[in-house]
């Protein structure tokens, strides 16, 4: 396992925005807000995939069968 002995400028700035609201409000809002920010990438990467012919219903329905959870 690759252990980070630093914090990389993505993650120092999550720090920082964190440290000035604490509030459950807050932390449900930037929940929300990534969710959906990353569920836009994975849907257009998606789009994407389907487009060139390398994502199909035959795929998605054997992706359905596979344990990633079994694999090294």
């Amino acid at each position: 396992m690759i252990q980070a002995n630093t914090l990389n400028p993505t993650q120092m700035h999550l720090l920082k925005l964190f440290s000035f609201n604490n509030s459950e409000e807050f932390v449900l809002e930037i929940k929300k807000v990534l969710t959906q920010h990353f569920q836009e990438k994975l849907d257009a990467e998606s789009d994407r995939l389907w487009n060139a012919g390398i994502l199909n219903q035959e795929r998605l329905d054997a992706l359905r069968h596979e344990d990633f959870h079994a694999r090294p």
